[in-house]
C-alpha cells in the first residue's frame, strides 16, 4: 500500500516518542498541529456548538487533546467545536461524500495537485482570500484556488557518503550518472516528484520545469529500473539507505533528516534541486460547517507558533513567512521552508500534476515494472 507523507509524519511522531525523544506534551502538540486531535470542548459543548470536522491521515484521533490548530480556534470563536476525523480524506471518498450530497467534513489534508483535480470537477469549495490571508503563507504555490497550505515537505536526494569518498552526488544529473556514482538506487514508487527529478536530470533548468516531457521522463526514470529499488512507505525508505541495499535515493526530507542524525552524517541529503511541495488543505463542495471552514483554515495558516512546534518535532516546514525568525537556530539547516534551503529548491507545480497525475503515474508505473 503507498504511503502518504502526512501518513508517515504519524509514524515519526509516535517512534520518536516511543523512544523517549519527546514527551507526551510534545507529541501531543505536533499530531495536533498535522490536525490529529480529538473535539475540543466537552460532549455537552459539542450538542450546543457549531462543529467543524477537520479531516487527517492518522489513526491517533483520540490522544490529540492538545489541539495547536483546533484549540485556538475554538477559544477565538465562540460557539464552536473542532473534531479530528482520522479516516484518511483520499480524493475518491471528497468526491463520494460530495456526489452523494451527503458530506460530513468540513476541512481536508490534501495536495495541491488534488486540489485542483477535485476543484475542476467542482467538488471542492474555493478559498475565499477575503477572509483566508495569502500573506500568511508562501506565495509561489500555497495559496491556491481550491486549497491552502499550513505545512510543507520536500523529495530531496540523499546518500551514503562513505560510498562516496571522492565527493557525492550534486544534481539530479549525477543520480542518473551510474559510471560516476556507482550504486543502487532509490525510487518512490510514485511518479509524482520522481519525473521531476527526471526532467532536471535531462537538462531542463528548475527555473522553468514545467511543463514536464512525460515520455521523455518516464523513459530516463525506466533507465534505472535495474538498478534501482522502490519505496512505498517512509521507513521502507530508511531501511533501503541504512542497510546499503541502496547508495542514493530520493526520499522525503523528514527521513533524510532522521537519516543523517543516526549515521552521525554518514547518509547525507542536499536541498539543490529538491522538490518543495504544500500541504494543502481543502473544502469539500457542501461542507456541513459552512464558512466556519474559511476561518479555521485562516487560523491555521495565521498563527506561526504551532507550525514551528510541528517543525521541531517531525521537520515539516512552517509556511507563515514570519515563522522564519521563531525557528531555533539548530534546526534551521533542516527546515525546508528556511530562506537559504527554499530558494535553490523548485516548487512542485500541482497545477501541472492535477491535469497529468492519473496518466503520467500509470505510464511510469508500466515503465519500472513491466
Amino acid at each position: 500500500m503507498m504511503q502518504s507523507f502526512q501518513q508517515d509524519c504519524i509514524d515519526l511522531a509516535m517512534q520518536r516518542f516511543r523512544r523517549g525523544e519527546v514527551d507526551r506534551r510534545t507529541l501531543l502538540a505536533g499530531l495536533a498541529a498535522l490536525g490529529v486531535g480529538a473535539m475540543a470542548g466537552g460532549a455537552a459543548q459539542a450538542q450546543a456548538a457549531r462543529k467543524l470536522v477537520m479531516v487527517n491521515w492518522g489513526g491517533l484521533a483520540n490522544q490529540g487533546f492538545g489541539n495547536f490548530y483546533g484549540a485556538p480556534f475554538v477559544a477565538a470563536n465562540a460557539g464552536w467545536t473542532v473534531e479530528q476525523d482520522s479516516t484518511g480524506p483520499s480524493a475518491g471518498r471528497i468526491r463520494s461524500m460530495v456526489e452523494s450530497r451527503r458530506v460530513t467534513w468540513d476541512l481536508c489534508d490534501s495536495s495541491a495537485s488534488s486540489s485542483f483535480l477535485l476543484g475542476g470537477q467542482n467538488l471542492l469549495t474555493k478559498i475565499d482570500y477575503d477572509v483566508v490571508k495569502k500573506e500568511n503563507t508562501l506565495p509561489v504555490g500555497f495559496a491556491l484556488e481550491y486549497g491552502a497550505a499550513p505545512y510543507s515537505f520536500s523529495s530531496v536526494l540523499c546518500y551514503d557518503s562513505a560510498k562516496f569518498p571522492q565527493g557525492g552526488p550534486t544534481s539530479w544529473a549525477d543520480f542518473y550518472d551510474l559510471q560516476k556514482f556507482p550504486g543502487t538506487r532509490l525510487m518512490r514508487r510514485d511518479a509524482l516528484a520522481t519525473l521531476d527529478a527526471a526532467q532536471m536530470a535531462l537538462g531542463k533548468a528548475p527555473s522553468a520545469l514545467y511543463p514536464l516531457d512525460i515520455a521523455a521522463t518516464v523513459r530516463k526514470a525506466a533507465s534505472l529500473r535495474r538498478n534501482a529499488v522502490f519505496w512505498n512507505s517512509g521507513s521502507e525508505s530508511e531501511q533501503f539507505l541504512r542497510t546499503g541495499e541502496a547508495v542514493m535515493g530520493q526520499i522525503w526530507h523528514t527521513r533524510a533528516t532522521v537519516l543523517e542524525r543516526e549515521t552521525n552524517g554518514r547518509i547525507k541529503f542536499i536541498w539543490p534541486q529538491a522538490l518543495l511541495q504544500a500541504g494543502i488543505f481543502v473544502i469539500p463542495r457542501g461542507n456541513p460547517g459552512g464558512e466556519g471552514a474559511q476561518r479555521l483554515l485562516a487560523s491555521m495558516l495565521a498563527n506561526p507558533e504551532p507550525q514551528v512546534g510541528l517543525l521541531t518535532l517531525l521537520g515539516n516546514g512552517p509556511t507563515n513567512p514570519r515563522a522564519a525568525a521563531l525557528v531555533p537556530q539548530e534546526l534551521r539547516k533542516n527546515n525546508p521552508t528556511d530562506p537559504d534551503n527554499a530558494r535553490v529548491q523548485v516548487v512542485l507545480n500541482g497545477e501541472w500534476w492535477g491535469r497529468n497525475y492519473q496518466q503520467a503515474n500509470a505510464d511510469f508505473i508500466d515503465a519500472v515494472t513491466g
